[in-house]
């Protein structure tokens, strides 16, 4: 006799079990309930189609329900809502559209109902241009509130793969967007340092970040959003993304088993505690085939395997298990990749594990392919593995090409259980478009072997930054390269002169060898290490050293500086693209050499660390810099040989030393700034110390060691906290004073600040005084610079006013 298989839900794990059933069984009766109107859509594709790249509404469904009911002899109904299961009965209690109610029998019961958005419970958040995106009809509404009402600014709330997508879809819409995020990071599936480098690219592309900030209610008819610290953000439109949550009420009425986040517990069968009712997708625990414990990963591809694997044991047949998954994930922002497999260091450490103890991890810089094949693109990649047995734990990869392979190959061994010493022998297509003789994977293999055989010791950015005082840095890099900038204090021996100038170094010291990408440091490290030095090898050299302690700008998409000024014969062109570090700076100060004063050089690059170091490096050699621009990986840059135009900058530039943190001298500092950037001045201005507190911002927990928790309790919080420098009065004065400057219509201290920034002004904190005194870069206003006195030296050799305040 037939079985009576009902399937409740029709999305990714619902349709694919309902087509795969049929293929086994052409006798079973099977009906599929959905509640909404479609069944079968790509709800990956949602914000493509609002952002236009989709232009086809019709091309987000997958198919139809006629085509479905045709191709597999099945009955779906949807604008039907199960409202209750009855397992003693096997019967489902069924709601239609209109309100009717009925109920349906069941032998097997299938349940795919998903997950919906969580949206907090605050004010403003039903008011019509607010919005969550998770389906069509979601779809729809954005869609037509854009085409009807012509946004110009939206807040994006939440950094993860749907509030990216989104904002990448309104920037190309031509909507200005701020994305706001509460924790320190975008994208949590990313180690701090890798989603660094996906911020900066956001930020790069026009995308406004607020990081450690939290929505509180949305005021003034969804026209202006409220944040935890009280600031308050004018929009168009706001998007809540900030995190999903599993469909299981049905489930918990039900009687069925379910873990601490409501999520349904099922067998490796899919089966429930109830041994008739499956379960598939977003709402179910699974298991981490990493650490064997159980998770929650809510993605279409697991969701999809399950539904496949369902149908089998729901028939009675052969028995299909699903093991479990590793998140294995991949998202498109702007031009980048971002993908990512296994567990990451949170994870790791969430479970007890101790990095440099129980594991550690490898990080390069390789290109997507043979660097001499045009196109080639560079791209970060972060392997994680067991320091026990070289296990593969987990891997994360950013770039602009061949991210996507690189991931797939490194989730394959992670499933096969693979090591280390498995990346490097792992033998894998080559071809100069496609990829190295050494790929990626195995440069990745090649380092974490030499960490483990104790051939190399490596330091990230981070433990360096904490622990600066254990280190003496090595600069190994050629002296044109260190023109585009140094890691501050560095000592500098090009490599090809290390070996004659080793009696420079002492052999009490512990040096942290830097250079561009990691591999003439490992050089260098080998060689100290064998001359009887303490050495390590900073992971990810200069280029690692700058994503994580230098933001980009907002926007870097086209950045005209000096293109009134007259030029002096043709442009000369320059591609180095595929070249990485320091190839294209090199390349360029070979060219500028032959070139007469006035030509114009116009230079393309694919290293993404060149449209920053191009602007230290004009700085430094008396060039200048015309204009830059980036755009789907590739960096372009228009040099101008020779100081005309440095010379006229410096006639219009000022730089001020900010060391007090007193109300008012804060307030004159950003008067005159402003007034300076109103008559065409460039302004930089250099934060030390007391001044520091001037740019702080409210609300911010970092992390600190003792002193620095005691500095935060004796240091003002923000420029809100600032006292007179005279007649403050226990508080009073700097409060009369703000009021004053009120009702005389005079801007306050933050609002100066804001349009100083608005404006251009360069804030800049110093370094060392934020060591000092315990500040670290969270709790600095957004788009504060970090540089050390080397810096601020620059600013005020090109500058003609130089003022200490």
């Amino acid at each position: 006799m037939s079985k009576k298989i009902v399937v409740v839900g029709g999305v990714a794990g619902g349709a694919t079990a309902v087509a795969r059933l049929r293929r086994l069984d052409e006798s079973a009766q099977i009906l599929l309930l959905e509640r909404g109107e479609h069944v079968s859509f790509a709800n990956c594709g949602l914000p493509y189609y609002i952002g236009g790249t989709i232009a086809n509404r019709d091309s987000l469904f997958v198919t139809d329900i006629p085509s479905i009911q045709a191709k597999y002899n099945v009955e779906i109904r949807n604008f039907s809502e199960v409202i209750r299961i009855n397992p003693k009965e096997k019967q489902v209690l069924v709601r239609e559209k209109g309100g009717r109610e009925y109920t349906e029998s069941y032998d097997e019961l299938l349940l795919s109902t998903g997950s919906t958005p969580f949206v907090p419970d605050m004010p403003g958040k039903d008011f019509p241009n607010v919005f969550t995106l998770w389906n069509v009809p979601d779809t729809d509404r954005i869609y037509a509130y854009i085409q009807d009402n012509k946004p110009k600014q939206a807040v994006v709330v939440g950094g993860g793969f749907i509030g990216l997508e989104l904002a990448e879809n309104l920037v190309d819409r031509g909507i200005d967007v701020t994305l706001v995020e509460f924790a320190d990071q975008v994208m949590q599936p990313l180690d701090i340092e890798m989603a660094r480098l996906v911020e900066n690219h956001l930020r790069s592309k026009g995308v406004r970040l607020m990081l450690q900030q939290r929505v509180t209610q949305i005021e003034n008819q969804g026209r202006q959003v409220v944040l935890g610290d009280g600031q308050r953000l004018d929009t168009d439109m706001t998007l809540l993304c900030v995190g999903i949550r599993p469909n299981t009420a049905l489930a918990k009425e039900a009687g069925l088993k379910v873990n601490q986040h409501g999520g349904v517990m099922v067998n490796e069968r899919m089966q429930t505690s109830d041994p008739h009712i499956y379960a598939v997708g977003d709402m179910i625990e699974v298991k981490n085939l990493v650490s064997g414990l159980p998770t929650m990963i809510p993605l279409a591809g697991p969701a999809n395997k399950q539904g496949r694997a369902v149908a089998a044991n729901m028939l009675g047949l052969e028995e299909e298990t699903y093991e479990g998954s590793m998140g294995t994930s991949v998202a498109k922002v702007f031009d980048l990749t971002v993908a990512s497999t296994g567990e990451n260091e949170k994870q790791l450490q969430a479970r007890g594990l101790q990095y440099q103890k129980d594991y550690a991890y490898s990080l390069v810089h390789p290109m997507s392919h043979a660097g001499y094949y045009p196109g080639a693109t560079p791209m970060t990649l972060k392997v994680l593995f067991s320091l026990e047995d070289g296990r593969v734990l987990g891997a994360q990869c950013v770039g602009f090409d061949g991210v996507d392979k690189r991931i797939d190959v490194i989730a394959t061994s992670i499933y096969f259980k693979g090591t280390i010493h498995d990346l490097k022998r792992l033998e894998l297509s080559y071809a100069p478009p496609y990829s190295n003789a050494k790929d990626p994977v195995n440069m990745a293999g090649f380092v974490a072997a030499n960490y483990t055989k104790g051939l190399s010791d490596g330091v990230s950015v981070r433990q360096y930054l904490d622990n600066k005082e254990q280190y003496t840095v090595l600069d190994v890099r050629e002296d044109v390269e260190c023109a585009a900038g140094t890691i501050p204090s560095a000592v500098r021996i090009p490599l090809p002169q290390l070996r004659e100038r080793l009696s420079e170094l002492d052999k009490q010291k512990n040096y942290l060898v830097c250079c561009a990408v990691g591999i003439r440091g490992y050089i260098a490290e080998r060689i100290l290490k064998q001359k009887g030095f303490t050495a390590s090898n900073l992971m990810g050299g200069y280029r690692s050293w700058k994503d994580w302690t230098q933001e980009v700008s907002t926007s870097m998409r086209q950045d005209t500086y000096q293109d009134k000024l007259p030029t002096q014969g043709q442009e000369i062109t320059l591609d180095v693209c595929g070249l990485s570090c320091p190839g294209p700076i090199m390349e360029v100060s070979k060219r500028i050499a032959d070139m007469q004063e006035g030509e114009t050089l116009s230079v393309q690059a694919s290293d993404p660390g060149f449209i920053r170091d191009i602007d230290s490096w004009c700085q430094n050699t008396g060039n200048a810099l015309l204009s830059k621009s980036a755009e789907k990986g590739i960096f372009r840059a228009v040099v101008r040989k020779g100081g005309g135009a440095v010379q006229q900058s410096r006639d219009k530039e000022k730089t001020m030393i900010v060391f007090d943190g007193d109300l008012d001298k804060a307030i004159a500092a950003f008067i005159i700034a402003n007034g300076s950037v109103a008559m065409g001045n460039k302004v930089n201005m250099f934060f030390t110390f007391w001044g520091l507190n001037i740019i702080k911002r409210e609300g911010v927990r970092a992390k600190k060691d003792l002193m620095g928790r005691m500095f935060s309790l004796m240091l003002p919080k923000s420029s809100q906290r600032l006292s007179l420098s005279k007649m403050n009065f226990g508080g009073m004065g700097s409060r009369m004073m703000r009021a004053v400057m009120k009702k005389k219509g005079i801007s306050s201290l933050e609002d100066l600040i804001k349009q100083a920034q608005d404006s251009g002004v360069r804030l800049v904190a110093c370094q060392m005084s934020m060591d000092v005194m315990g500040i670290t870069k969270e709790e600095l206003l957004d788009g504060v610079e970090i540089g050390g006195v080397a810096s601020m030296l620059n600013d005020n050799d090109r500058s003609n006013m130089n003022l200490f305040i």
